[in-house]
This record gives structure tokens, sequence and C-alpha cells, in this order.
């Protein structure tokens, strides 16, 4: 996983259904990047300037439901709320027009945790996110589009090691992965992030995890 040193994002449940709005609660608050401040079963001004969340997990178990409204409402009273979308449904066009409405992520609710983990990384880190399950390859092909030839450019070895980077590991366990030595695979990430236009691992993992590389 990526490494963020950041803290805790103060994280606001919305779901419907109240015994799953309770499970989310207590899942989502195990995680120790988000703190959860409190759930609600739709958005409401006075629970948002209560709690002033970072992030608000809104549960769509409605194919027809206005997201706009809800994402509107949130963001008039936290301009800067990231706000992604945990649907029931795996279907291309509930999540393009819940992106379109203007939402930062999009995932679908039998994510697995760690993907749900990379999700809540990649948000925080200011980026968008939505399922690779139902974009496909669409995600992949827009950022190949924005970023040049960076991809292109990477050779079999640094592609491996980007996507080990990704997973978190550090130069050590990737060089001992791939039995080569920490100063080999130290000389390999410099040219990765040169290659990518960045600076550090974390936004080179970013980097990876839009690009479809994991």
């Amino acid at each position: 996983m990526i490494a963020l040193d950041m803290a805790p994002l103060k994280t606001f449940v919305i779901e419907r259904q109240a015994l799953i709005a309770k499970a989310l609660h207590s899942f989502l608050d195990e995680n120790p990047m988000l703190r959860v401040v409190g759930d609600a079963p739709s958005v409401r001004v006075e629970d948002l300037q209560r709690t002033r969340p970072d992030l608000i997990v809104f549960g769509l178990d409605n194919a027809l439901l206005d997201v706009s409204e809800a994402l509107a409402m949130a963001r008039s009273v936290c301009p800067n709320v990231r706000f992604c979308v945990l649907s029931s449904f795996a279907n291309s066009d509930v999540m393009q027009r819940s992106i379109a409405s203007g939402a930062d992520g999009f995932v679908v609710k039998d994510i697995s945790p760690n993907e749900l983990d990379v999700a809540f990384r990649v948000l925080a880190s200011g980026s968008s996110y939505v399922d690779p399950r139902v974009a496909g390859g669409m995600l992949k092909r827009r950022y190949e589009a924005n970023s040049g030839s960076a991809i292109s450019d990477l050779t079999t070895r640094e592609s491996d090691i980007l996507r080990l980077i990704a997973g978190g590991l550090a130069n050590k366990e990737i060089g001992a992965k791939l039995q080569l030595s920490e100063k080999t695979i130290k000389n390999y990430v410099s040219r990765i992030l040169s290659k990518l236009n960045v600076s550090a691992r974390t936004q080179a993992a970013v980097f990876a995890i839009k690009a479809g590389f994991v």
C-alpha cells in the first residue's frame, strides 16, 4: 500500500439502511487512515456542520438516485470534502453519472478491504478513484493520454519495480524479491521517478494505481 504521511481522514457515512450504516461505521473505523465521525441515512446540513468531515462515503442502493443533489448539499457546507460513492451496482452507467455529478470516487460494495484501502489513499492524495472492475480500461487509457509517453518509456524491469513500490515495499524488500542489490533497486527507483516526472515514491505509487499497474 502507499505510505502517505497524513492525519486520519474525518469520515462520515451516508447509508439509508441502519444496519448496514452501523456495519460500515465499525468497519471503516478500524482503518487507521480514517476516523469515522458519524453516520446518517441522508446528507443533512446539521450533521456536516457539527462534524466537518474530510470524506463522505455515500451508500448508493438505488440506481436512479440523484447523487448530484446530495453532493451539492454536502459541498455547500464543506466545500473541499471528498465524496466517494459506495454503490450496490457494478454498472458503468451508474458510475459515469456519479462521476459526472462531481463525485471523487466510485467503488462497488463488494470491493475487497485492500482495494478499498487503496481507493481511500488515492482520494486522500487529491486524485479521483474509480473501481477498476467497472471502469475497465477507461481510466488507464485516459491516464495514458494525459501522461504522454511516460508509461511506454518504462522498461519491463522498471514496470515490475513500480508495481512493487505501489505495493508498499521498501528498496531492500524489492531487492530481495527480485534478487537484486538494494543499491541497484535505488538506481532503478531514481530512473523511474525521473521518467514519470515525479519527486517522491508516493507520487509514483499513485501514478501506478491510476495507470492500471495494480
